[in-house]
Parts: C-alpha cells; sequence; structure tokens
C-alpha cells in the first residue's frame, strides 16, 4: 500500500506512509532543469503584474529618467578621462579621446536599454 495516508493520533495531520516516494519525486523536481526556468518565469510575471496593479507617479518617471541619464552619463565621462589620459600620456592627437568617448555611449546606451527592459 504505498502513498496510503495515514492519521495520527490525536494531531488531525495527515502525512503520506511513503515518504521516500515522495522525497524522490521532490529530487526529481529539483534536478529539473525545466523546474528552476519555470520558476524564474513566475517570479518576473508575478513582478509585472503587481508593476501594473500599483499607481505609477509622475515622479517615478522622472526617477527613471534620471536613472537612464546618469547610466549613459557615467560611462561616456570615464571613457572620455580615460581617452584623454591615455593620449596624454601617448602624446598623440585625440584618437584614443574619441574612441573611448563612444566606447562609454556604447556602453551606456547598452546599460540603460537593459534596465529599461528590466523593469518594463
Amino acid at each position: 500500500m504505498t502513498g496510503e495516508v495515514v492519521e495520527e493520533a490525536g494531531s488531525g495531520d495527515r502525512e503520506p506512509r511513503d515518504t521516500q516516494q515522495h522525497s524522490r519525486s521532490k529530487d526529481k523536481e529539483d534536478r529539473d532543469p525545466g523546474s528552476e526556468f519555470r520558476r524564474a518565469i513566475a517570479g518576473k510575471a508575478a513582478r509585472k503584474q503587481r508593476a501594473r496593479r500599483e499607481r505609477v507617479g509622475v515622479w517615478s518617471w522622472f526617477g527613471m529618467f534620471g536613472l537612464v541619464g546618469w547610466s549613459v552619463t557615467v560611462p561616456t565621462v570615464l571613457g572620455t578621462a580615460f581617452g584623454v589620459w591615455l593620449d596624454n600620456k601617448t602624446g598623440g592627437g585625440v584618437q584614443f579621446t574619441l574612441a573611448f568617448l563612444f566606447l562609454g555611449v556604447i556602453v551606456g546606451c547598452w546599460t540603460a536599454w537593459r534596465w529599461v527592459r528590466e523593469e518594463s
């Protein structure tokens, strides 16, 4: 009689008699690579539904614009500063400054895009 449910005297709790079978199915679920993926998707879906239910104010939008702006500005300024320093060390023109300026803009835009994509 595998899987038979027994009630303990006086406790009112019901628990499976065959606990090994129950633990084996739990272990199988833990080893299933799809179960982790399903949990991640369910968590993201729940977060999106909560965000849709909550009312978003004007200040939240200003905050998001500010965050996106800083995520582009900081890498751009750091890249430009590194390029100027490298140009001064090598004695060249502005080739490193321009290269790292564009690299900073690309990194900043990618960071902002990734953040906005995760939040929406």
